[in-house]
């Protein structure tokens, strides 16, 4: 990963969201999160939450890259790696509302 995030466990996460662990999980299984193993500990990047919930627009733009063969881990990279044609990370214009954009973006590299 490119860059300095924050992770959080998924007990944190859950914390963050008001939640249970178990339905973290489910948000992971239905990419609405994504996350991955350091030191032996799932994670999730911080930035993939907002206000109390996970950020919008991020299940349907990994559901492209995946359906169009990506792996998690690469997937990953690509949300929080700088993107010259967003000029800033898939992640942060995601943040920003700019959800077609990225999926446009992520759309024409999954094909």
């Amino acid at each position: 990963m490119t860059g300095y995030t924050q992770w959080l466990s998924v007990p944190d996460v859950a914390e963050h969201l008001d939640t249970t662990p178990g339905k973290v999980r489910r948000l992971v299984e239905e990419h609405a999160l994504l996350g991955q193993k350091i030191g032996g500990i799932f994670v999730i990047p911080a930035d993939m939450l907002q206000d109390g919930e996970p950020l919008g627009g991020l299940a349907g733009t990994a559901t492209v890259l995946l359906d169009g063969g990506w792996g998690l881990d690469e997937t990953l990279d690509w949300l929080m790696s700088h993107h010259d044609d967003l000029g800033v990370t898939p992640l942060e214009a995601l943040r920003w509302g700019r959800k077609t954009e990225v999926r446009r973006i992520a759309q024409l590299l999954a094909l």
